[in-house]
């Protein structure tokens, strides 16, 4: 059997940079059960969206009868809970922590702050005065 380090980094995550995280073994990509549902959702929501945006645009237009948007109402109801994008969280991509994120890298502001002291965001830089 031909084991390498590439394929063993798949099951192993090695990361002592992240706080909170140490030599673990991780069955998935994903840190817990809550950011495999909100990922879950976040695929539903995009999969849907050009049929949930084209029934809404129908359900909330006043020049159509009172008929077809009730058909549109009933047929915006037949879509999953998951697909709706409200329930989407945010939640960091590496700790998924629910809490504290910064938007732009989809991080909590832990992670985020560690990974910009040791200059491994692109673009951020330490604020300097004097």
């Amino acid at each position: 059997m031909n084991l390498n380090i590439s394929s063993l980094s798949k099951f192993i995550f090695k990361s002592q940079s992240v706080p909170g995280f140490g030599f673990q073994q991780v069955r998935n990509k994903w840190a817990n059960s809550l950011m495999i549902r909100d990922v879950k959702r976040r695929r539903m929501s995009a999969e849907n969206f050009l049929e949930r945006s084209r029934i809404n645009a129908l359900r909330k237009n006043d020049v159509l009868p009172i008929e077809i948007r009730e058909l549109a109402d009933k047929e915006i109801n037949k879509f999953e809970m998951n697909a709706i994008p409200l329930r989407i969280n945010n939640r960091c991509v590496i700790t998924s922590r629910p809490r504290g994120i910064v938007k732009e890298w989809r991080m909590s502001r832990i992670v985020w702050r560690h990974l910009a002291d040791y200059n491994k965001l692109s673009g951020v830089q330490r604020a300097m005065w004097g």
